[in-house]
């Protein structure tokens, strides 16, 4: 669970998980200080460190060694009806055959399969 509160800058939010915290925050031009994470960033970040952990996970359970996993994610939220997740996968160390592995783990991460799914809210005034 994440809990939020609120700081006397404008918009500048502070996030924790009850032992760890961050910063969150509206750019300049959206009347922020840009002092944290944009909240779609912290989508694409749930995204990006997901698939870098399952991809670590599966090269460690399946004795593929490994250097450096980087992972890049962009949310793009042009298209009204649909927001697409693009990214990208960097495998240091793994040969093409372990590479293609790891890439298919990486599409059965957790989160993924989440914002996968159906959504709805619940919550304060939803039906």
């Amino acid at each position: 669970m994440i809990t939020t509160e609120s700081r006397a800058e404008h918009y500048r939010t502070v996030f924790s998980n009850g032992g760890q915290r961050a910063v969150a925050d509206a750019t300049a031009e959206h009347g922020g200080a840009g002092a944290g994470f944009r909240p779609h960033e912290l989508l694409e970040a749930a995204l990006a460190t997901c698939v870098n952990m399952t991809v670590r996970a599966y090269a460690e359970a399946h004795g593929i060694l490994v250097g450096e996993v980087r992972t890049r994610v962009e949310l793009d939220r042009s298209n009204a009806n649909a927001a697409v997740f693009h990214y990208g996968v960097e495998i240091d160390g793994a040969t093409p055959e372990e590479k293609e592995r790891l890439l298919r783990a990486a599409r059965a991460c957790p989160v993924r399969k989440t914002l996968a799914r159906a959504i709805r809210f619940e919550g304060p005034g939803e039906a």
